[in-house]
């Protein structure tokens, strides 16, 4: 007896897309905004100790909520890799893959906050590291997340750039959403390059992020699309 399993058709792929990528949209709202974002004052370790501490299970749900988006970015990758596989099945992997690359940093970036969670739930660390030294300890940690995401974000920026392009030479989606996305590409690279490299230079890349703050919210948009509209797509 042969097993036959059917390939994923190209409208469940989009399905699938759509409703991660939505997801994981809410996910960073909920992680960037609402909970762990809220509870970290940049430069400033006693305020940001002494917010952590006191909502403990509002930073316990920031981290779940990281937890998600990389669960949906691992989802998006393949859905997209499926979707956009008709268009060049070398690129669309090529994309996949980086898309992963950036996942496996953001889940190692994530163990930072798990390290926070370590170091103000035991007493014992209180007591060896003295309160100045732990209260430090913790903002380095947090900062840790954040340098590490954002050199998985150059890794995302690339796998952007190669969607976008996809999308551009794909005959069943809107050429719009592929130019948008090459936009977002440099937005992602510059941003996060001028924060490893030219930290100095904050302001700049304050400037850049909001010149390119719509480009780079352009694959949510490609979320409602996909969802919306992906039902269309013929396959």
């Amino acid at each position: 007896m042969t097993n036959h399993v059917e390939e994923l058709s190209l409208r469940k792929a989009a399905l699938i897309s759509g409703i991660a990528i939505l997801v994981m949209t809410i996910a960073a709202m909920v992680a960037t905004d609402l909970t762990i974002g809220s509870l970290v004052v940049p430069d400033d370790a006693v305020t940001t100790f002494n917010n952590i501490t006191s909502s403990d299970m509002m930073f316990r749900i920031g981290i779940f909520s990281w937890i998600i988006i990389l669960i949906c970015d691992i989802i998006a990758a393949w859905g997209l890799y499926i979707f956009l596989k008709p268009v060049n099945i070398s690129l669309s992997l090529i994309m996949a893959w980086l898309r992963l690359v950036y996942a496996a940093i953001l889940g190692t970036a994530i163990l930072n906050f798990v390290n926070v969670l370590l170091l103000i739930s035991n007493d014992g660390y209180l007591t060896v590291l003295g309160l100045d030294r732990l209260q430090t300890q913790v903002l380095l940690s947090i900062n840790g997340f954040y340098e590490q995401w954002s050199i998985g974000l150059v890794v995302f920026g690339f796998h952007i750039l190669i969607l976008g392009y996809l999308i551009f030479r794909s005959d069943y989606i809107p050429k719009f959403w592929g130019i948008i996305l090459i936009i977002a590409f440099f937005g992602y690279l510059l941003t996060n390059l001028f924060h490893l490299l030219l930290p100095e230079y904050e302001h700049i890349r304050t400037i850049i992020g909001w010149i390119f703050i719509i480009p780079m919210l352009g694959e949510v948009g490609l979320g409602f699309w996909l969802l919306i509209k992906g039902k269309n797509v013929p396959g």
